[in-house]
Parts: C-alpha cells; structure tokens; sequence
C-alpha cells in the first residue's frame, strides 16, 4: 500500500473499479510480509476470510451491488474481539489453541460494509498493560522507532496502522488501551462513550470500563469506522438502546463557538514539557478556529489511577475465573479438579495477569470490599460527577494523551511505572465518556505526541468536529 492510503480512498477505488479488493489485500499482506518481522504487529493472519472477503467485495461491484462503505479496507482486530474458527488468545498461554464458535459483533458489522479482515494484532496479555510487552508472544515495537515501545495494550493494533499494514484496526480501552498507543504511535484512536460500541464477542477484562474502538491515519477514517460498528446490539446487555448520531455528517462544521477546556489537574506534574507545549499549541489551533478556551479544575481526576486499578482488578478477577482449563483453552493436568486450577492458571497466566488477579481477589474478599472496591467506586462515581459539572460550562476539554512520547522496550519494568502511563486516559473510563487521541506534532525527540479531546457522554460528533480542526492545524506545521 502507498504511503498512508486512507481507508475512504481504498474503498472509492474498490467501488469504481479502479482497483479490486483482492489485489488490495495482496498489497496489504505483501507490507506486512517485508516488514512486521521487525514490528511484530500481528499474531496471526487470517488469509483464507481475508480472500473470501475479498472475493465478496469485488463479486458485489461486478454484479453492480453496493459492496458497502469499507469495500474492500484491510482491517486489522486486536486478538481479544472473537473471530470464528480462527484463534483468539488475548496474547495469552491459556487461550493458546482456543477457536471461537462465534464473531464478535464489531466483526459482523465491519464485513456487512465490505471491510476485509486480514489479522489479529499482538496485545498485552487479556489487555493489561500499557506497553505490548507483557504478550505471551513476545512484544511489538514502535514502527517510528523499533528501539521505542507503541504503548498498549492494543499496541499491534496502534502498530499496523502506523506501519501502513492498513489504514484501520479496532482496538480496546479499559484505561487507555487505544489512546495511550495511537499517541504513541502516531495514529487516530477513538475511545467511544460506554455502551456505544457493542462488546460481544470481546474478551472481557472490566466490564464496566471496557470498550472497543478505532486506530487510523485520519479522523474522516476513524469517523466511517466508528459511525459503522456503532449502535445497539440486543446481545450486549450494556448497549446504549437510543439511536446514535452519525459522526461524519458534520465532520467539517468545525469548533467556532465551541467552549473548550484544559484539564489542569492533567497538564502539570508528571507529563513531559514537550507534551504540555503540544497540548498548549493544539489549544492554540482551536482558538484560531474560533472556539473559546480556557482552563478547568477537576480535582477528582487524581484519583482516577488510584480507583482504576482497585476497580478494574476487581472487575478482571471476577472475569477471568472462567479460564481454568475445564471448558476451553490450555489445560495442564492435576491429581484433582483443584490440582489442575491451580497448575493451568499458573502456567497458562503471565506475571501481570497474575498480579492483577489476585490484587482485585484481594479487594473484593470478606473485610476489605467496602474499604477498597466500595471506597473506589465512590470515588468513581466523585470523577464523573466533576465531569459532568465542567461539561456545563465546557462542550469539550483537552488534555495530553500520555505523559511522554514512546520509551525504550525494557525501559519501565517496574509496574506502577507503567500504570503511570495511563494518567490521562482513565478518568474518562471511570466516567464512561468518550475521548480521542490525534497526532498533534512530535516531542523533542522527534516521536509522535497525541493531543486527547474529550467529550460528554454521546458526544462523539462535536468531539470528531474538534479533531478534524487539530489535524488540519497538525499538517500545517509540519
């Protein structure tokens, strides 16, 4: 694929007869086959649905058909969204052979508009990292610098896109696990309001928190992609049930009048100063483009990693109880049923799955539930609440993706270094509103910084408005 195609334009292409899907996706894996030996993106690739997609798509334009909005997209999904009768591991030991009976639905909706699925993308393990290093496969690396990490946990996701494998790939964010990669990588990534996106057929790893959303090259891309796998799903139960407003249509109505507010609590101690000046300058380009900025104190937001990571390990041990060789997946065998538990979680687990487990078994267990869990969803409840007062006074605010641009592989192996990273991301989870990161220039170090847009609960069109005034302004200075 030719450097950065957009997924708008593949699909025009496709759709006039320009070019067909399936010389498409033999370009796609012909760029994956040169270089993801380096990156380390994908952990499988699905060629035989790739070219039955394929051949769908240009049956379609053959015969005359509409061949759908992503006619002929390669895509990529991070290895937690189920694909039928391929593997899904979740980058993990114990799901090592498991094949699904069953798509996720983001996966029904991506093929019913002619999208190409040609892969699933390295993670860390069950999506609990911030860096793709705690995969059971190995780490992925960032495609600007192969010495540098892409973030996580859908780092392979963040990856493909950044590396031109595809001009889009779906990702999940419980903390910031699209976000964090796409600053860091360069790229796109949409965190949709909770219940937007369906997630059945993801793998769960907190519930509550969980969300599944897109990385590309362009807000436009991100915007098609998010407006299709959008809407209620009855086989989710968390599913926003209302109709949802497309993005697209006023994707270019752009930020005049819009109030815009910087998180203080999220622009100081702790984040980079080249990544504050970015963030500053991104403020900047709304001004000029005619929309009001000032500055917001949402104090609760230092809570946020303090919450998240009592919350989420709850939520995960509860979760990944069902993994214990019995149904699916790695079985290691015992003297008893007990015995096997035990050895095929140990086994089968790495260390920060591990970690997370018996940190959330710990807060829910027999005296300690009111003074951890209890405490920590009322301080959830405290986030969203100053949220939901500051998005009175502001329609957006803006804030750093991360604290810092990509760091080396092997560079933060401590992990409260790591949670760190997740900063400026996880306050929107706990509230359970949507935010996006867009490539807003480079650190002092020449890397990727992203610039985060935040929006109220459904508000995903003006939020899209917000970044494609960014990216225009981003291009201009490079």
């Amino acid at each position: 694929m030719s450097s950065h195609t957009t997924a708008v334009d593949v699909a025009a292409a496709v759709r006039s007869g320009e070019q067909t899907a399936m010389a498409t996706l033999e370009r796609a894996y012909e760029a994956i086959a040169a270089r993801d030996d380096e990156i380390h993106a994908f952990l499988h690739l699905t060629r035989e649905r790739a070219q039955a997609d394929a051949a769908r798509v240009d049956e379609a334009v053959a015969a005359g058909r509409e061949p759908g909005r992503l006619a002929g997209v390669p895509i990529a999904l991070k290895d937690n969204m189920c694909t039928v009768g391929e593997p899904t591991t979740c980058s993990s030991r114990i799901l090592e052979r498991w094949r699904p009976p069953y798509d996720a639905t983001v996966v029904d909706r991506l093929e019913a508009e002619g999208a190409v699925i040609v892969g699933k993308t390295n993670l860390d393990e069950f999506a609990m990292g911030s860096s793709t290093e705690n995969s059971a496969f190995g780490p992925t690396r960032n495609p600007h610098d192969t010495a540098k990490v892409p973030g996580g946990s859908s780092g392979g996701s963040a990856a493909a896109v950044a590396a031109d494998f595809v001009p889009l790939s779906l990702g999940s964010d419980t903390g910031g696990s699209i976000r964090q990669p796409a600053a860091l990588c360069g790229v796109v990534g949409v965190k949709p309001t909770y219940g937007a996106v369906s997630r059945y057929g993801l793998v769960a790893f907190a519930s509550s928190l969980d969300q599944i959303g897109p990385f590309a090259t362009t807000v436009e891309d991100a915007a098609l992609c998010f407006d299709i796998i959008s809407g209620h799903d009855p086989l989710d139960a968390t599913s926003i049930p209302t109709p949802l407003t497309p993005t697209l249509p006023t994707l270019n109505d752009g930020v005049s009048g819009l109030r815009v507010a910087i998180i203080d609590e999220l622009s100081g101690e702790g984040i980079d100063d080249d990544v504050i000046a970015r963030t500053e300058e991104a403020a900047e380009a709304l001004r000029d483009a005619g929309a009001t900025v000032e500055h917001v104190s949402i104090p609760a937001t230092i809570y946020g990693l303090a919450a998240y990571y009592l919350i989420a390990p709850a939520e995960a041990s509860s979760n990944l109880a069902r993994f214990d060789g019995v149904r699916y997946g790695h079985r290691v065998e015992g003297a008893n049923v007990a015995a096997m538990n035990v050895a095929t979680r140990s086994a089968g687990f790495g260390d920060e799955v591990k970690r997370r487990i018996m940190l959330g078994t710990y807060a829910l267990s027999s005296g300690y539930y009111d003074a951890y869990y209890g405490k920590a969803q009322r301080v959830r409840t405290l986030i969203a609440n100053e949220f939901a007062e500051a998005y009175e006074n502001f329609d957006l605010l803006l804030s750093p993706t991360s604290p810092s641009t990509a760091f080396d592989v092997g560079a933060k192996s401590d992990p409260m270094a790591l949670y760190m990273c997740d900063v400026c991301t996880i306050p929107s989870n706990l509230a359970g509103h949507p935010a996006m990161s867009v490539p807003f220039g480079v650190g002092d170090d020449g890397l990727p910084v992203g610039v985060q847009v935040l929006a109220p609960m459904l508000g995903e069109p003006t939020m899209f408005r917000a970044a494609k005034v960014l990216e225009a302004a981003a291009k201009g200075m490079s």
